[in-house]
């Protein structure tokens, strides 16, 4: 369970990203709809790359047991 210093460090970074996030969701709701498909289809994009990263990353560390190391 966080403390004290968690709790009012999330309060405080809340607070500085609740006007970024307004401003994205009104600058989207301005986007045409060809816009907002390009947008969908890029934010699609890094998902998938980001999820293969990840991925990759997971896999290079399940390598199988070798010989001990000296």
């Amino acid at each position: 369970m966080p403390g004290p210093i968690a709790a009012a460090s999330a309060a405080r970074m809340a607070r500085r990203m609740a006007p970024l996030a307004m401003e994205a969701y009104r600058r989207y709701q301005r986007m045409t709809p060809e816009e907002k498909e390009r947008y969908r289809q890029r934010a699609k994009s890094a998902a998938e790359r980001g999820r293969s990263a990840f991925e990759q990353a997971q896999a290079r560390r399940k390598r199988p047991p070798g010989p001990p190391r000296a």
